[in-house]
C-alpha cells in the first residue's frame, strides 16, 4: 500500500455514488482504507474524529458534504432552501473550531446560494456542486504553486525538520508544507526529513513519515524533545511547517508544538518556514491571540497508544491541539502567490488589498 498512497486524492467527490471519498487517516499507517460517505452526520464525524485533516482538506471536505446535505433539502424557493440550509452549514462549522479553511469553504458555499436566488432550487444545487468540484481543483493548484515557492528556498541534499502532518494526506494532494519535497523529489531531488513525532496525534510519526516514505524520502522520526539536538548537530538547514489559521500580523496558529521548534530554529539560527494557501489567512484576527484553541481529551496522551494507561488515574492532563508561533519568529510565510516576509501585517494587507 505505501507506494500507491502518493496514487490516491486524500478528498475527492464520487458522482455516481453522491459521496465524499475519504481516506481514513485515523487507521495509518497501518491500514489504507478509503470511506464513502453519504450522510451528512458520517462527515461530520469523520472531520471531528481527524479521520480527514489538514485545513486544506478539512475545507475541501466541507465543501463537498455540504453540497452532498443540500442535494436532500426539499424546497420550493430558493429562499427556503437557504433557511434550511444555515443550520446544516452551522452543523459542520461546529465540527473543529481551530482550522479557518472549514469556515472559509462553508462561507464560500453560503455565497453560492444567495448570490443566485433568483434561479431555481435545482439550479443552485447544481452550482454548489460546481462550487465544490472548483474549491478542490484549486486546492490541488494552489498546493503545486506552494510547493514551487518553497522548493526555491531549497537546495538538493537539504535537512529539513517538520512538525506535524502538512503534507499530501492534509490536502488533496501534495499539501503545503511537504509540497516542496515531492515536488524536488519529481526532479530528482534528494532531502533528509527529520519528522517530529508530533503529541498527541503522532501525526508526524503516522502520516508524514508514512507519505514521505511512500516517495522515496531518506525519513527520519523523532521525538518532539529531540528536535533541539538534531539542529545543534547541524543536520537541519530548513524548518517546514504548515498553519491551520494565521492571524492578520503573521501569527501563527498549527499543530502543538510547533511553537517550541520556532524558538529553537531561531536559537540555532535555522530558517522556519510557513506553508500554507492565502486561505488559511484570517485578517478578521489581528493577532493570534484571539485564535480559538482546541481542547482534546486527555486520554490522547495517556491510554491512546498504550496497552495499559501510562499515567496515574488521578492526574490532570492539559491537551490542547494546537499553539501560536509568534510572527517574529517565522522567516517567511509560503504562499500560492509568493513568499511573505517580515512585516508581516503589512504583506498580508498588501496580499488581501490585490
Amino acid at each position: 500500500m505505501q507506494e500507491s498512497i502518493l496514487g490516491v486524492d486524500t478528498v475527492s467527490l464520487d458522482e455516481e455514488k453522491n459521496a465524499l471519498v475519504l481516506v481514513d487517516q485515523t487507521l495509518l499507517p497501518g491500514e489504507v482504507k478509503i470511506l464513502s460517505l453519504t450522510r451528512r452526520e458520517e462527515i461530520f464525524e469523520a472531520i471531528a474524529s481527524l479521520r480527514v485533516r489538514g485545513a486544506p482538506a478539512i475545507g475541501v471536505a466541507a465543501a463537498i458534504g455540504i453540497y452532498l446535505a443540500a442535494r436532500e433539502i426539499q424546497a420550493d424557493t430558493v429562499d427556503a432552501f437557504y433557511a434550511a440550509f444555515m443550520p446544516v452549514k452551522a452543523y459542520f462549522a461546529s465540527a473543529r473550531p481551530t482550522a479557518v479553511n472549514l469556515f472559509w469553504a462553508l462561507d464560500r458555499m453560503e455565497r453560492v446560494v444567495l448570490q443566485n436566488r433568483g434561479l431555481s432550487v435545482a439550479e443552485v444545487k447544481g452550482l454548489l456542486h460546481d462550487e465544490a468540484v472548483a474549491i478542490r481543483a484549486e486546492d490541488i493548484a494552489i498546493c503545486h504553486r506552494i510547493g514551487e515557492n518553497g522548493l526555491s528556498l531549497l537546495r538538493d541534499g537539504c535537512g529539513i525538520l517538520t512538525h506535524c502532518n502538512a503534507g499530501q494526506l492534509a490536502a488533496v494532494r501534495y499539501g503545503t508544507a511537504l509540497a516542496p519535497i515531492h515536488l524536488g523529489r519529481e526532479r530528482g531531488w534528494n532531502f533528509h526529513v527529520f519528522c517530529d513525532e508530533t503529541r498527541p496525534l503522532l501525526q508526524g510519526s503516522r502520516l508524514s513519515a508514512f507519505e514521505l516514505a511512500a516517495d522515496g524520502v531518506d525519513t527520519t522520526v523523532i521525538c518532539d524533545s529531540m528536535a533541539a539536538q538534531v539542529m545543534k548537530n547541524g543536520w537541519v538547514d530548513a524548518v517546514l511547517v504548515g498553519a491551520d489559521r494565521i492571524a492578520a500580523n503573521g501569527d501563527v496558529c498549527n499543530k502543538i508544538g510547533t511553537s517550541g521548534v520556532a524558538i529553537l530554529a531561531k536559537h540555532y539560527g535555522i530558517p522556519f518556514y510557513v506553508c500554507a494557501p492565502v486561505s488559511t489567512i484570517d485578517i478578521t484576527l489581528p493577532t493570534g491571540e484571539g485564535i480559538p484553541i482546541e481542547q482534546r481529551a486527555g486520554e490522547e496522551i495517556t491510554q491512546m497508544w498504550y496497552k495499559a494507561p501510562m499515567a496515574p488515574q488521578e492526574v490532570k492532563t492539559f491537551n490542547p491541539a494546537f499553539d501560536v508561533t509568534d510572527a517574529s519568529l517565522v522567516t517567511g510565510i509560503v504562499t500560492e502567490y509568493g513568499v511573505l516576509r517580515p512585516d508581516y501585517g503589512e504583506a498580508i494587507q498588501k496580499l488581501f488589498a490585490w
